[in-house]
């Protein structure tokens, strides 16, 4: 079968970095495959696959050398981050921007703009709408549509469904699988289960970007699992075996009618612009608690978090400690807040200072500061990147570092804006439990999050949000028994 992307003896450095990321590497595709690359976060997936685009190095400036690189001459590549893929501020003019470049008469633009969006489950009153007003989902959906709006030969999905809540996952795939019979597609995804089945082909990654393993996804998965354990990259049933490793259960935190509220909101109302995007009649937030906040794409979590950073405008009884948020002087002596997108709150040029920052600023001693950056530095397994610029990082590496740097100096109320994204088995466990320890001293974490395995084994309170609303608070517990078949492991 003919070869429709292929490197040869590839070898990549970014700057700073202790060691080659590609040793001699290579690797061929052929039309109508679609193939699953799996590895550890940092083993140089989401590289790759911008290096068989060209994006590296024509685009991205990043020093490699390889004896052949085979480019296909049609393709269509999804980033991890959306906010990267586009063009054009508004919506409509995002897919026309693609349309145009395929020469589509302008008369028949509408149609097709309406259908793609239809694709992926993308539904707006207006197409004309800002991008920057849509919510991360909705954002990696109208990304989708613009890819598949170019109909390539081959696609580069690099974690497509990452921001999307379980239904938008599902639909999203269901359409990736549709229209992807007659292309080859190549994946890098962390949430496997939806297309374990239907690719024909995983390639196994290590930590320096080598191959352990490529064939079908039975043999790699059943051949490896060992090393897949060690490395701690996602396989089917992996939530299963971490829990039956760790005996985990869920937490239980029970408030006592003396417990004061570190949090309490009521007629509580976020703002995007002049449009009200979130309200919550009243809610209470004790030390100790860890709340999920979940919801489908563009429901308002993301504001909710925002409005109680006072990242955007808001009105009506907020306290904190019993104290009025109009009254506190500095908010970050309270709160820490954890971006949706990693990027949004790096401020330095390393990894080390990024973590340092906080405490440089609260003026801690310097041995305080090594002591406490080190660990964290290795907690979040980031030594090897430690002076490395964090847009240098791959995503699941720059979500660890802004968690790290969040936690630095340990305030009592943790905001988390989908923190586990991006991220291997390992990792993800890793980060579940050390917020976890942060709990277990009184530390109160509010997380969005779309993962309901997070929901059942590490919440002590789940909030349902819903068109703008707080619709439930219940505990775990109830909301287990009362979604028991939406809870799959």
């Amino acid at each position: 079968m003919t070869t429709i992307t292929s490197v040869r003896n590839l070898r990549l450095k970014f700057p700073g970095a202790e060691s080659l990321l590609f040793r001699d590497f290579s690797l061929s595709f052929r039309k109508g495959e679609k193939v699953l690359i799996i590895g550890p976060s940092g083993s140089g997936k989401s590289t790759l696959l911008q290096v068989l685009t060209g994006l590296i190095p024509n685009s991205i400036e990043v020093p490699i050398k390889a004896e052949k690189i085979q480019v296909p001459s049609s393709w269509g590549f999804l980033f991890q981050d959306p906010d990267t893929q586009f063009c054009m501020p508004f919506v409509d003019e995002e897919l026309a921007f693609v349309l145009e470049n395929l020469q589509v008469p302008q008369e028949k633009m509408r149609d097709r703009m309406l259908h793609y969006l239809k694709q992926v489950g993308l539904h707006l009153e207006d197409i004309h709408t800002n991008i920057n007003k849509l919510s991360g989902g909705m954002k990696q959906r109208l990304a989708i549509a613009s890819v598949l709006a170019l109909e390539p030969e081959v696609l580069f999905l690099d974690e497509p469904t990452a921001m999307l809540d379980p239904d938008g996952t599902k639909e999203v795939w269901d359409t990736i699988k549709s229209i992807g019979e007659d292309k080859t597609l190549i994946i890098v995804e962390h949430q496997i289960d939806h297309i374990v089945a239907f690719v024909d082909r995983v390639i196994l990654l290590n930590d320096q970007g080598s191959i352990v393993a490529d064939g079908p996804s039975e043999t790699v998965f059943k051949e490896n699992k060992q090393f897949l354990i060690d490395k701690g990259i996602w396989y089917p049933n992996v939530w299963k075996d971490y829990l039956a490793s760790t005996n985990k259960k869920a937490p239980v935190k029970s408030v006592k009618e003396e417990d004061r509220p570190s949090l309490h909101v009521s007629k509580f109302v976020g703002f995007r612009g002049k449009e009200q995007k979130i309200a919550i009649d009243n809610a209470c937030v004790y030390p100790g608690e860890w709340i999920t906040v979940i919801g489908k794409n563009g429901a308002g979590k993301s504001t909710l978090l925002h409005a109680l950073m006072q990242l955007v405008k808001s009105k009506g009884d907020y306290r904190i400690f019993e104290q009025k948020y109009q009254e506190i002087d500095t908010f970050t002596n309270f709160l820490t807040f954890v971006f949706q997108n990693p990027e949004f709150q790096f401020v330095t040029n390393s990894v080390y200072d990024e973590i340092a920052f906080t405490l440089r600023l609260e003026k801690w001693p310097e041995d305080r500061i090594v002591e406490r950056v080190n660990k964290l530095i290795e907690i979040f397994h980031l030594r090897n990147v430690r002076e490395n610029h964090p847009y240098q990082l791959s995503m699941g590496q720059k979500r660890r570092l802004s968690v790290a740097a969040a936690i630095v100096k340990e305030q009592p109320i943790l905001l988390l804006d989908e923190p586990t994204f991006g991220q291997d088995a390992k990792n993800t466990f890793g980060m579940l439990e050390q917020l976890e320890q942060l709990r277990e001293k009184g530390t109160i974490i509010i997380m969005v999050t779309h993962d309901l395995s997070i929901v059942e084994y590490f919440a002590t309170r789940v909030w349902t949000i819903s068109e703008g609303r707080l619709v439930e608070d219940c505990s775990s517990l109830v909301y287990k028994n009362k979604n028991k078949q939406e809870i799959v492991l």
